[in-house]
Protein backbone atom coordinates (compact mmCIF):
# COMPACT_ATOMS: atom_id res chain seq x y z
CA UNK A 1 0.00 0.00 0.00
CA UNK A 2 1.45 3.47 -1.19
CA UNK A 3 -0.13 6.81 0.72
CA UNK A 4 -2.63 7.97 -2.13
CA UNK A 5 -2.20 11.66 -3.35
CA UNK A 6 -5.16 12.60 -1.78
CA UNK A 7 -3.61 11.66 1.34
CA UNK A 8 -0.53 13.99 0.32
CA UNK A 9 -3.37 16.48 -0.15
CA UNK A 10 -5.15 16.10 3.27
CA UNK A 11 -1.47 16.39 5.00
CA UNK A 12 -0.84 19.29 3.39
CA UNK A 13 -4.34 21.08 3.80
CA UNK A 14 -3.90 20.11 7.87
CA UNK A 15 -0.52 21.42 7.39
CA UNK A 16 -1.86 24.99 6.21
CA UNK A 17 -4.04 24.95 9.50
CA UNK A 18 -1.64 24.33 12.07
CA UNK A 19 -1.83 27.60 13.25
CA UNK A 20 -5.67 27.55 14.15
CA UNK A 21 -6.82 29.83 12.04
CA UNK A 22 -9.77 29.83 9.63
CA UNK A 23 -8.81 29.65 6.02
CA UNK A 24 -10.84 29.22 2.48
CA UNK A 25 -10.17 26.35 0.59
CA UNK A 26 -8.82 28.45 -2.30
CA UNK A 27 -6.24 29.67 0.25
CA UNK A 28 -5.12 26.53 1.05
CA UNK A 29 -5.07 25.42 -2.10
CA UNK A 30 -2.97 28.15 -3.46
CA UNK A 31 -0.65 28.19 -0.15
CA UNK A 32 -0.29 24.58 -0.07
CA UNK A 33 0.05 23.44 -4.34
CA UNK A 34 -3.45 21.93 -4.12
CA UNK A 35 -5.51 21.78 -7.20
CA UNK A 36 -8.51 23.50 -5.87
CA UNK A 37 -11.40 21.12 -7.28
CA UNK A 38 -8.88 18.30 -4.95
CA UNK A 39 -8.89 21.07 -2.05
CA UNK A 40 -12.79 20.86 -1.79
CA UNK A 41 -13.10 16.58 -1.84
CA UNK A 42 -10.26 17.01 0.69
CA UNK A 43 -12.07 19.40 2.81
CA UNK A 44 -15.13 17.21 3.13
CA UNK A 45 -13.47 14.29 3.95
CA UNK A 46 -11.99 15.98 6.43
CA UNK A 47 -14.41 17.37 7.94
CA UNK A 48 -16.93 14.64 7.99
CA UNK A 49 -13.71 12.56 9.87
CA UNK A 50 -14.02 15.12 12.66
CA UNK A 51 -10.70 16.90 11.82
CA UNK A 52 -11.92 20.11 10.55
CA UNK A 53 -14.93 22.22 10.84
CA UNK A 54 -15.85 23.77 7.89
CA UNK A 55 -18.36 27.04 7.65
CA UNK A 56 -19.99 28.28 3.92
CA UNK A 57 -20.78 31.87 3.20
CA UNK A 58 -19.13 35.28 3.21
CA UNK A 59 -17.04 34.48 6.48
CA UNK A 60 -16.78 30.85 5.88
CA UNK A 61 -13.59 28.61 5.59
CA UNK A 62 -11.88 25.73 7.35
CA UNK A 63 -10.32 25.44 10.70
CA UNK A 64 -8.56 22.25 12.90
CA UNK A 65 -10.65 21.34 15.42
CA UNK A 66 -9.08 18.02 16.02
CA UNK A 67 -5.88 17.37 18.34
CA UNK A 68 -2.92 16.17 15.51
CA UNK A 69 -1.12 14.27 18.52
CA UNK A 70 -4.17 12.31 18.79
CA UNK A 71 -4.57 11.26 15.36
CA UNK A 72 -2.09 9.11 13.89
CA UNK A 73 -1.40 8.82 10.46
CA UNK A 74 -3.44 5.15 9.68
CA UNK A 75 -7.18 7.10 11.16
CA UNK A 76 -6.00 9.72 8.21
CA UNK A 77 -5.73 7.02 5.75
CA UNK A 78 -9.26 5.11 7.08
CA UNK A 79 -10.48 9.30 6.25
CA UNK A 80 -9.28 9.42 2.63
CA UNK A 81 -10.55 5.76 2.09
CA UNK A 82 -7.18 5.35 1.46
CA UNK A 83 -6.85 1.64 3.07
CA UNK A 84 -5.50 -0.54 0.22
CA UNK A 85 -3.61 -3.39 0.94
CA UNK A 86 -0.01 -4.68 0.32
CA UNK A 87 -1.46 -7.09 -2.30
CA UNK A 88 -4.87 -7.64 -3.91
CA UNK A 89 -5.59 -11.50 -1.71
CA UNK A 90 -5.29 -9.37 1.94
CA UNK A 91 -8.83 -7.91 0.54
CA UNK A 92 -11.19 -10.41 2.27
CA UNK A 93 -13.68 -9.44 -1.20
CA UNK A 94 -11.08 -10.71 -2.94
CA UNK A 95 -12.11 -14.55 -3.79
CA UNK A 96 -8.76 -16.89 -3.57
CA UNK A 97 -9.02 -20.05 -5.67
CA UNK A 98 -5.71 -21.35 -4.33
CA UNK A 99 -6.07 -20.55 -0.85
CA UNK A 100 -9.61 -21.97 -0.72
CA UNK A 101 -8.53 -25.22 -2.79
CA UNK A 102 -5.43 -25.72 -0.41
CA UNK A 103 -6.64 -24.50 2.96
CA UNK A 104 -4.92 -21.26 3.35
CA UNK A 105 -1.77 -20.33 1.51
CA UNK A 106 1.54 -19.48 2.65
CA UNK A 107 2.28 -16.21 0.99
CA UNK A 108 -1.17 -14.64 1.80
CA UNK A 109 -0.14 -15.51 5.62
CA UNK A 110 3.39 -13.37 5.05
CA UNK A 111 1.57 -10.52 3.23
CA UNK A 112 -1.17 -11.26 5.77
CA UNK A 113 2.00 -10.18 8.78
CA UNK A 114 3.59 -7.41 6.28
CA UNK A 115 0.48 -5.63 5.92
CA UNK A 116 -0.22 -5.89 10.25
CA UNK A 117 3.17 -4.23 10.58
CA UNK A 118 2.48 -1.90 8.34
CA UNK A 119 -0.88 -1.12 9.42
CA UNK A 120 0.90 -0.74 13.36
CA UNK A 121 3.60 1.41 12.20
CA UNK A 122 1.17 4.07 10.75
CA UNK A 123 -0.59 3.66 14.00
CA UNK A 124 2.29 4.98 15.84
CA UNK A 125 2.98 8.02 14.22
CA UNK A 126 0.98 11.23 15.17
CA UNK A 127 -0.19 13.69 12.32
CA UNK A 128 1.06 16.32 14.97
CA UNK A 129 4.62 14.53 14.83
CA UNK A 130 4.46 14.04 10.98
CA UNK A 131 3.80 17.15 10.48
CA UNK A 132 5.92 19.04 12.60
CA UNK A 133 8.22 16.46 13.87
CA UNK A 134 7.41 17.20 17.41
CA UNK A 135 4.91 15.43 19.98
Amino acid sequence: MLLTRETDYALRVLRGLLDGEKKSVGMLSQSEFIPQQFAYKITKKLAKAGLVEVTRGVEGGCRLIADLSKVSLYDLTVAMDDRGEVFACMDPAVPCAWRESHQGCQVHEQLHGIQRRLDDELRSHSLLKVLTGTE
